[in-house]
């Protein structure tokens, strides 16, 4: 049994209405700019305001057959909740149907031309016909399949026919649908044997008309028999006609490709030198790892490469040290973000729109990925998010796991001592960003190797956005959140982590529940602050995630920038290079987590040698924290004993252990870093002006507001 307070059946609907609800919210928000959208973002968001139609109609049907009994402990109040419930479905139905109704007044071809959304049918009894417009055709369609089903006495044979109804009730529906059909040829490349009612089973070389391609990767096709059924993309290439191949057979390069997939049992493709080879070879190199896994079954098929791993590896746009350092005003002369408090003699505190402390709990249901992959790092990645671009750093925390419960995931709410902040599951979050759609994006993936053949990457394993604000402008409440997690990337909608679970649903009540439950989730707490931590994050930039078990390191540094730039600089006209090699390094341990962990550490015995009066003195404190930099982590900053550090990779991280280890070890022999870095078996990297001098005109960051 799991752990924690059981859930009955009515507060599930309830949680699946909130999250339907923040998804219409979310779809609102894209059409605020339908002035600008062209037509097929006009006619993505119509479909998509039919499958959020759809889901509405499901939870209706499963919060009308449940019933008091159903639920694992006594409920008060429970038929005005059940109403107050089917009030909210309904009035996120009305809403859907403006948003459809106006998409569909700005088309502009008479393909596009569509009705507004009918109001909810009743789920009981027979639904009566509706005008005949793609939204109704689809909803009506849905709402047939389950009229009259009973969810306490279904058994499994009547599961099954309705299933195949409903698969067979889709396949027609994409025949009529003229404006999302597809009807191109595609050959397949390998056998395929159905897995599951609904798959179409087809051989190597069967040619096979696709009507609908779906955003998970599972398409609808029909065989020369006139068969249909759902397909894997990943073993189909495009059919290319004769004639082209003999226009371009001069043209192209003369070199033969031969690729073997194994996404069909180890089934060799023919050598191909046709019109479309070179750029299918090109996407091949980029993405068919990922549809090669997923044909396998080696990971679900709304896995993706991680965004977010794939945007820190392009530069240090999204790192923390980027965003660590000061932002120049618009006008270039000043800083926008540190101004000098006379007074207090040291920084004034800023308040920013966004100041608060986020708790990671758990993961729950995250798919594991197959026997093929071993699993280097299970992590979650975060960062600030308005729906189009992301608004700060990027912030990784590793999760831990049990065997014996692999797809739960947890965190570490506190770290203390010799755990590294890496763990660390508490995080601060600031900004200043006036975006009414700024939130939080969360992408839990994993760090992989394959097994067959050693190549390394990086998946996601599904995201979610948590938005700040509501739509009045006011702040969520600080309480504890139970996120769904979607498939594919942040950028594309409607797709589930692993559709092959929502695929086997049957009607039953009790089979909705708990396909609801097999959902992959994310349970984070907001906190707000107390007057401490509120003091201690106002030192930091506007803008900025990370860590709260070095906070304290942070506000040093910011600190220590404030004297140097603004009370020591000769004049504020003065750009020369300045000497101070914590400043000029200090970024560099943001992205070293392993060195962070060693000046924390270094930084917390050095502290508990201070008298009282002592830890009072901010001076002494700044200048006591600028030894013990200069002691631990500047001395193995540019040490060739130290590899570089690279992320999930075992064998590096027990190697750089070993050597601060032993680094600080000496250390404490001899009371100090001269020794180590004198003597002749500490080998050092050649001299550099950059680990001494700070350009803090190259690194600060410029305004763009």
């Amino acid at each position: 049994m799991p752990s924690g307070r059981a859930r009955g059946p009515l507060q599930a609907v309830q949680r699946r209405s909130q999250d339907l609800r923040l998804q219409v919210e979310r779809l609102f928000s894209e059409s605020q700019l339908k002035g600008t959208l062209d037509a097929s973002k006009r006619r993505d968001i119509y479909q998509r305001c039919v499958q959020l139609k759809r889901e509405i109609d499901e939870n209706r049907k499963v919060l009308k057959n449940l019933s008091k009994g159903d639920e694992l402990a006594p409920v008060g109040s429970y038929k005005q909740i059940k109403e107050d419930e089917e009030n909210i479905l309904d009035n996120l139905t009305k809403q859907l149907q403006e948003l459809a109704g106006t998409i569909s007044k700005e088309n502009i071809t008479p393909e596009e031309k569509v009705q507004n959304i009918s109001q909810p049918e009743e789920v009981e009894g027979d639904s009566e016909e509706t005008d005949d417009d793609d939204y109704n055709d689809d909803v009506d369609k849905d709402d047939d399949n389950d009229d009259d089903v009973d969810g306490d006495d279904v058994n499994e044979d009547e599961e099954s026919e309705e299933s195949d109804e409903e698969d067979e009730e889709v396949e027609e529906e994409d025949d009529t649908n003229d404006g999302l059909s597809y009807n191109k040829e595609y050959i397949a490349v390998g056998d395929f044997i159905a897995q599951q009612a609904g798959d179409l089973t087809f051989k190597k070389d069967d040619v096979l008309l696709i009507l609908e391609k779906k955003p998970d990767g599972w398409w609808i096709a029909k065989n020369i028999h006139g068969n249909k059924g759902l397909v894997p993309k990943t073993y189909l290439e495009p059919c290319v006609k004769e004639k082209e191949d003999q226009e371009y057979s001069e043209e192209e390069s003369e070199e033969d490709v031969e690729v073997v997939d194994e996404t069909a049992n180890g089934t060799e493709i023919k050598p191909r030198t046709d019109s479309h080879w070179s750029a299918i070879r090109k996407a091949i190199t980029e993405s068919n790892t990922i549809d090669v896994l997923t044909a396998m079954g080696a990971i679900p098929a709304g896995f993706r490469p991680s965004t977010l791993y794939q945007l820190l590896d392009e530069g240090n746009q999204f790192q923390a040290g980027y965003f660590l350092q000061p932002e120049l005003s618009p006008s270039q002369l000043a800083f926008k973000d540190m101004i000098w408090d006379s007074e207090n003699g040291t920084i004034k505190p800023r308040s920013s729109r966004v100041s608060l402390i986020l708790t990671l709990w758990s993961c729950k249901m995250i798919p594991l990925p197959g026997v093929s992959l071993q699993v280097l790092s299970r992590h979650i990645r975060l960062c600030l998010f308005d729906g189009s671009k992301i608004l700060s750093n990027i912030h990784t925390v590793r999760a831990t796991w049990q065997p014996k419960k692999p797809k739960t995931w947890t965190f570490s709410p506190r770290v203390s001592g010799i755990l590294p902040c890496l763990l660390d599951g508490d995080c601060f979050i600031r900004s200043n960003s006036s975006s009414p759609e700024l939130g939080i994006l969360f992408e839990v993936g994993v760090s992989y190797v394959r097994n067959s053949t050693g190549e390394k990457g990086e998946l996601s394993c599904g995201w979610v956005f948590l938005k700040l604000f509501d739509t009045s402008g006011i702040p969520i409440p600080p309480k504890t959140y139970e996120l769904y997690l979607n498939g594919g990337t942040p950028y594309e909608k409607g797709v589930e982590v692993d559709p092959s679970v929502s695929r086997r649903v049957a009607s039953s009540v009790f089979h909705q529940m708990m396909t609801i439950r097999r959902k992959p989730q994310l349970l984070v707490k907001l906190r707000s602050l107390n007057r401490r931590s509120r003091g201690v994050l106002s030192l930091l930039p506007e803008t900025l995630v990370g860590s709260m078990c070095y906070v304290h390191l942070l506000v040093f540094y910011r600190e220590i920038l404030g004297d140097v730039l603004l009370k020591e600089r000769i004049s504020m006209q003065n750009a020369d290079l300045i000497s101070s090699p914590i400043l000029a390094t200090f970024s560099k341990l943001m992205e070293q987590p392993d060195l962070m962990d060693v000046l924390r550490t270094a930084w917390a015995e050095k502290e508990s040698t201070f008298k009282r009066s002592e830890k009072r003195d901010r001076e002494f404190l700044k200048s006591m924290f600028i030894l013990v930099y200069h002691d631990c982590v500047y001395p193995l900053l540019h040490s060739t004993l130290l590899p570089p550090f690279k992320w999930a990779e075992e064998e590096t991280e027990a190697t750089r252990w070993k050597v601060t280890y032993d680094f600080l070890k000496k250390n404490q022999e001899h009371s100090g870093a001269l020794y180590a870095l004198l003597s002749p078996e500490g080998v050092h990297e050649p001299f550099d002006i950059s680990e001494q001098a700070y350009d803090f005109l190259g690194e600060a960051r410029k305004n763009v507001n």
